[in-house]
C-alpha cells in the first residue's frame, strides 16, 4: 500500500530517518520543518497521511492539527515528547487519529503508520452495505456519515469507531474492545482515549450531547449504539 506521507518534524536528522524508513516501504515522502510549512504543503497537495510533531516552530503541531481538522478529514499521527495522559488526549481531542510518544522505535512507528493507512484507505467493494441505525447512516464505500440526511464530518478515527458500533447496533462494546479495534494492543493508550472519541462523536451526532440517546454509556461496561430515545438504556 504505497502512499504519499508528509513528515512534519523540526529535527532534520529525525525527519530524514523517518523519510528513509518510509521510502524503504515504498511510500513517497515530503518533509517540512515548521508549522507554517505544514499548512502550506497540505493545502498545495493533500497527503494520504500526516506525521506531525507536536513541538513545531512558528505554528505548533497542536495548532496545525486544529486548523487542518477544521478543513478536512486528513489522517494525522502525532509525535510527542509530552508523555502525560492529558497532553496525549488533547491531541486526540483536537482531531489526531493516533499518537506515538518519544523516544520511539522507528519499526513500531512504521507498524502504526501501516495500521492507520489500512484503516483510512480501506478498499471497499460494491457489495458493502449502507449501515443504518435509526436516522444515523454510515457509508463504508464513500466513507460518509449522515444524521437525518445531513452530512456529518468525522475524523478517520471517529469513523472507524462509529463503523464498528453501527455494524452491531445494541451490542455493548467495552473500552478494551474499542481500543483493540482502533489501535491494536498498545500499552501507551488508555481507556480515556475511547472516552475522548465518544465525546467528540456525541457533539456531532446527538441532538443534546450532554444527554446522549444514540451513543450511550452502559455504566461499568462500555458503550453501545442505539436506535434513538426509545431504545437508549
Amino acid at each position: 500500500m504505497c502512499a504519499y506521507v508528509l513528515v512534519a518534524e523540526d529535527d532534520e536528522k529525525q525527519a530524514d530517518l523517518l523519510r528513509r524508513y518510509l521510502e524503504w516501504e515504498g511510500h513517497t515522502v515530503g518533509l517540512v520543518h515548521d508549522g507554517r510549512s505544514v499548512l502550506d504543503s497540505v493545502r498545495r497537495r493533500a497527503p494520504d497521511l500526516l506525521v506531525l510533531d507536536v513541538m513545531m516552530p512558528r505554528v505548533s503541531g497542536l495548532d496545525v492539527c486544529r486548523i487542518l481538522r477544521a478543513e478536512s478529514d486528513l489522517p494525522m499521527l502525532m509525535l510527542t515528547a509530552r508523555a502525560t495522559e492529558d497532553d496525549l488526549l488533547l491531541g486526540l481531542d483536537l482531531g489526531a487519529d493516533d499518537y506515538v510518544t518519544k523516544p520511539y522505535s522507528p519499526r513500531e512507528l512504521m507498524a502504526r503508520i501501516r495500521t492507520l493507512l489500512r484503516r483510512t484507505r480501506r478498499v471497499a467493494t460494491p457489495a458493502d452495505p449502507l449501515l443504518r441505525v435509526g436516522d444515523l447512516a454510515v457509508d463504508p464505500v464513500r466513507h460518509e456519515v449522515s444524521v437525518a440526511g445531513k452530512p456529518v464530518e468525522c475524523t478517520p478515527g471517529e469513523f472507524q469507531l462509529l463503523e464498528l458500533m453501527v455494524s452491531q447496533p445494541g451490542r455493548v462494546f467495552t473500552r478494551a474492545q474499542i481500543l483493540e479495534h482502533l489501535h491494536g494492543f498498545d500499552r501507551h493508550i488508555t481507556s480515556r482515549t475511547v472516552d475522548v472519541h465518544v465525546m467528540n462523536l456525541r457533539r456531532k451526532i446527538e441532538p443534546e450531547p450532554r444527554r446522549p440517546v444514540r451513543l450511550v454509556t452502559v455504566y461499568g461496561v462500555g458503550y453501545k449504539l442505539t436506535d434513538g430515545p426509545h431504545d437508549a438504556a
